[in-house]
């Protein structure tokens, strides 16, 4: 092999290198690409937030939602995701047991509306 090729051969594979590389940090700091782990979580957050919606709307849905709002303001701010639990909304349906992060958010979700 000539020196001239080996010189070139050389800049070429370090130029692939460092391209690959700058693509890479503009894809994840600017291309909106994501690790695995990320977007697990991402999904995670987003399935949480619609049972969150859907466990407010059933608590909603009680013909004496109102009074039922009025209970679960009285009640101290740890102990509300209980109050869920043992009313059931937290449960989607065909679902048996709901996880306290359901609950959790779901109370979020109901102190919006002691507000107004």
């Amino acid at each position: 092999m000539k020196p001239e090729t080996a010189a070139k051969m050389k800049y070429g594979v370090w130029g692939l290198i460092c391209g690959a590389v700058i693509a890479m940090i503009i894809g994840f700091a600017w291309g909106g690409w994501t690790t695995s782990g990320t977007t697990q979580t991402m999904t995670k957050e987003a399935v949480l937030a619609s049972q969150a919606a859907i466990c407010v709307a059933q608590f909603m849905k009680q013909p004496n939602h109102e009074a039922k709002l009025k209970e679960l303001e009285a009640v101290s701010s740890w102990q509300r995701a209980e109050v869920i639990e043992k009313g059931g909304w937290d449960k989607m349906p065909g679902q048996t047991k709901a996880g306290y992060a359901v609950a959790r958010a779901c109370v979020d979700g109901l102190e919006l509306l002691f507000k107004k």
